[in-house]
């Protein structure tokens, strides 16, 4: 599956803008953005992949163009997809902030 190379550009200015460190790896046939040696989010298709804080998932999955992250019929929690349409410059950024607060508690690897 390739991925939206227009968002994951996108998603590169964002974290530099936002001067969020991150790595960046392909993967799956899509391209992650790391931290700390955690996937933060990723490209995937259209869709934007991000992690979620768990406690959070009832609030991210009420937002507008985010589903379950389902990966072989298995659904991961912590995990949202949020479709490309609804990314705006706003919410992508919002998206990315969650995303890096939810792995910065996360123990270093």
């Amino acid at each position: 599956m390739a991925y939206d190379e227009v968002l994951a550009d996108r998603v590169r200015q964002h974290l530099e803008q936002a001067d969020l460190d991150s790595v960046e790896k392909k993967m799956f046939g899509a391209v992650c953005f790391l931290d700390r040696g955690y996937t933060v989010a990723g490209v995937f298709g259209d869709d934007l992949l991000v992690r979620v804080d768990p406690d959070d998932m009832d609030d991210a999955l009420a937002q507008s163009g985010a589903r379950p992250y389902d990966f072989r019929g298995r659904t991961s929690g912590g995990w949202v997809y949020v479709a490309g349409e609804v990314l705006d410059d706003e919410v992508l950024d919002d998206w990315l902030r969650a995303a890096w607060d939810a792995t910065a508690g996360l123990p270093p690897k």
